[in-house]
């Protein structure tokens, strides 16, 4: 099973990609940055750690106010790193492990934490700015990386005590991960600063201090305090060090502190730590949880002609769903209908993806991990019902499938032109 070794924590600030890219550690203006770096990144080449779990906040980058959730979860097999206005870094884009991030996200649910999940976005300075100073720009570290993004820039937002929960049952999620893996969850944000509005520029060292120290041997106090008590203390944006909560909840009671250092060079006190966990869990206690992780879909395998949509397949089948989600953007669909080709060549679909959709093979696009609800925005696209869709599935005609209904009636998601015409079809 995978083994939680270690909890490292970092602070994001920009400052820190900023040097790795365009300054050395003899620059004596940036020297105390890469100090406080070095031995987190001597620890990881000791050690060499198969995953690190990264919590961090994105900053406006990748999730906007569109659709701002308080838990994220990266179930992708790649990352990038995101052009956050002025270019993206240069900076390799990193492995993702989707069958441990799938496990945990399956396990978290199962302990009641209801989180979201994202693939196909690019990762800003939340993640990679302490990553590049951590692995020496991917060169001295390989291993895989999974995403935790927490939404802490508008509230509500998690509280302290839900983030060490959070932590908690990331732990059972990671230990009970059937695979070999040895894994360290990072915590990134922090320490006190402050960039918005009269009070910008704020630090306070003393409550960075205390923090740390708590964060170590009393992290249950630290849950105590309320954002607003964390924005006085350590500014608005230091507010996020509750992520490191979340590291801290994942180890156990027992951690050995191999490394402690800060610095504040400019307008974030820039910290880093190193705890190495001491406890672990018994092969029968993560035993029981697994079995609780998969207790919910337990017999839907038996459900004759039934195909549950889970993570596994988003991730497999996303090109395809992605393809058809966009139809309804209406320059899609207009080229959808009469560009075909050269659309199946933009979205690189495969033959077999292509002559799915060409058949208007509905059961095959749904065995292949296509999700219902994207199918019915093509039959909209093209005039045909859902009923004429269910048939097919069924393998029955339209008429057979109508007399299995109370009403014998045709009906669409379509609006306008198009549901008129279905409904004249159906009449």
């Amino acid at each position: 099973m995978a083994r939680l070794i270690a909890g490292i924590a970092a602070s994001h600030s920009p400052t820190i990609g900023f040097a790795k890219d365009t300054r050395t550690a003899e620059d004596p203006a940036w020297s105390d940055v890469f100090r406080v770096f070095g031995p987190v990144k001597d620890w990881l080449e000791k050690n060499q750690p198969d995953v690190l779990l990264f919590i961090y906040n994105d900053h406006i980058t990748s999730f906007f106010f569109d659709h701002y959730s308080p838990f994220v979860l990266g179930v992708d097999d790649r990352y990038a790193t995101a052009d956050e206005g002025g270019g993206p870094r240069e900076y390799p884009e990193v492995k993702g492990h989707p069958g441990l991030s799938r496990h945990i996200g399956h396990s978290l649910f199962a302990d009641e934490f209801d989180i979201s999940f994202f693939q196909k976005k690019p990762i800003d300075h939340g993640l990679f700015s302490p990553l590049s100073m951590m692995t020496d720009r991917g060169e001295t570290w390989n291993g895989f990386v999974i995403p935790l993004q927490v939404g802490v820039l508008q509230f509500p937002v998690p509280t302290a005590r839900r983030c060490y929960r959070l932590g908690k049952a990331l732990r059972k999620a990671i230990e009970s991960y059937p695979e070999d893996l040895s894994v360290v969850v990072v915590a990134t944000g922090g320490l006190s600063h402050q960039v918005h509005g009269e009070r910008s520029g704020f630090n306070n060292t003393d409550w960075d201090e205390e923090f740390l120290d708590l964060l170590e041997a009393d992290p249950a106090a630290l849950t105590e305090i309320t954002h607003a008590e964390y924005a006085e203390r350590g500014g608005a944006e230091g507010m996020e060090v509750i992520m490191w909560l979340i590291m801290r909840g994942a180890l156990s009671d027992k951690v050995n502190r191999v490394h402690r250092d800060w610095c504040l060079p400019s307008a974030t006190t820039i910290s880093t730590l190193i705890f190495e966990d001491q406890g672990h869990a018994t092969s029968e206690e993560m035993l029981k949880h697994r079995r609780l992780v998969e207790h919910q879909l337990a017999g839907a395998e038996k459900l004759e002609g039934t195909h549950p949509f889970t993570l596994d397949v988003g991730n497999r089948c996303y090109r395809l769903n992605d393809f058809l989600h966009r139809l309804i953007i209406p320059e899609h669909r207009e080229r959808f209908l009469n560009d075909t080709e050269a659309l199946y060549d933009e979205f690189s679909l495969t033959t077999k993806e292509r002559s799915l959709v060409d058949a208007r093979d509905w059961i095959g696009l749904i065995h292949y991990g296509v999700i219902f609800f994207c199918l019915e925005k093509m039959a909209a696209v093209i005039g045909v019902s859902n009923p004429e869709v269910y048939a097919q599935m069924r393998g029955e005609t339209l008429e057979e499938y109508l007399k299995t209904r109370n009403v014998s009636i045709q009906y669409s998601v379509a609006g306008g032109n198009r549901a008129q015409e279905i409904s004249d079809k159906s009449d």
